[in-house]
């Protein structure tokens, strides 16, 4: 099982991507949130500079943050500074767009979205709507200041089947946050292959592309003795359990989904955070600091129940052997967010894995 980091743009994320490969880990991801965090392609172009080995991604983009020939711009323009070494990863802008208090993006706009860059990136030109004006782009650079000849690999954000077809039709790999369930990776799997049968490769395309599958997750390996659900356990993972109580607080439909203590605690985060599931306001309330490390009195609103299933969490032995599972099921790397300690958290990672 490969290894990978996600982190946050911000000043001195290239020292982390150093860090990152000198721990031998395979991929140094940014997320692409732009009134939360940095600019994504700012922050990966100081990261290709100061590095020479570890794969780039942007985790993830979306047709509702950037036009194609703009995130086209950016990836091609990252690859002329790490030649094959990038990874263009495309969604709904799920958290990106609902901290603008916008809805994502639809799974057919990605999959024109995937579709356009993947054509642009490889140099080809392609149809570019605005309305009801549409025009065959390409890139008009001059030699060197893009790469269309190495290639981009491209994923696609995945929860359910109908964004894992779009991965099979267009032949990416898939990328998703915080699912850790064998069965649903099963699933995923099963879709994105069903989607590709018969899917005839688009003019131009390379069969060699990669198409792995990524989980995204936090990590905490126990000390002898120390409790699961101890404080350092929910500040290495809250980030990830506190993004998922945002949604629901946010998507009242999706919160009741969730069992009773769940729904409860997306209750009081409301109003802890004094705002309302309906309120036009709520995503200022419920956004800053997103992905940030837990503030202590918010301890409690990290349920066990979460941080199992969002996080890894336990001993040595029960990680690796949870680890089996999920690559089994057809995982190849494993990302974490690190937010209490990141060389260190990178480090420990890349000993679970060796």
């Amino acid at each position: 099982m490969r290894a990978g980091v996600v982190v946050t743009a911000q000043p001195g994320v290239e020292d982390l991507a150093v860090q990152a490969e000198e721990s031998g880990l395979h991929s140094f991801w940014v997320n692409d949130t732009p009134m939360v965090h940095g600019d994504a392609f700012v922050a990966l172009s100081l990261c290709a500079k100061a590095t020479s080995r570890i794969r780039l991604g942007i985790g993830v983009t979306s047709p509702a943050l950037r036009s194609a020939p703009a995130a086209a711009g950016g990836f091609a323009s990252l690859n002329a500074l790490a030649p094959g070494r990038i990874i263009c990863g495309v969604g709904t802008g799920n958290s990106a767009r609902r901290a603008l208090g916008m809805r994502p993006a639809t799974a057919a706009a990605v999959e024109a979205f995937t579709a356009a860059l993947q054509g642009l990136c490889a140099g080809r030109t392609v149809e570019y709507r605005e309305g009801d004006r549409v025009r065959d782009v390409r890139f008009l650079h001059a030699a060197g200041q893009v790469n269309t000849a190495d290639p981009i690999e491209f994923v696609v954000a995945a929860l359910g089947p109908k964004a894992a077809a779009v991965a099979g039709r267009r032949g990416t790999g898939l990328i998703s946050f915080g699912l850790l369930d064998p069965t649903a990776w099963h699933v995923l799997h099963a879709a994105r292959r069903d989607a590709a049968r018969g899917t005839a490769r688009a003019p131009g395309s390379r069969p060699d592309l990669r198409a792995d599958s990524y989980v995204v997750t936090a990590l905490h390996i126990l000390d002898e003795g120390e409790d699961p659900h101890s404080d350092a356990a929910r500040d290495a993972t809250g980030h990830l359990v506190l993004s998922l109580l945002a949604f629901a607080a946010d998507t009242p439909a999706f919160a009741e989904r969730l069992g009773p203590a769940e729904r409860e605690t997306v209750r009081r985060l409301l109003d802890r955070r004094g705002t309302g599931a309906t309120a036009p306001d709520r995503h200022t309330r419920l956004y800053p600091n997103y992905l940030g490390r837990v503030a202590p009195q918010d301890r409690d609103l990290i349920l066990p129940s979460l941080m199992n299933t969002l996080a890894l969490v336990g001993t040595r032995d029960d990680l690796r052997a949870r680890i089996t599972t999920l690559r089994q099921a057809g995982i190849d790397e494993i990302l974490i967010q690190p937010v209490i300690d990141p060389p260190a958290e990178m480090a420990r990672l890349a000993e679970l894995l060796t």
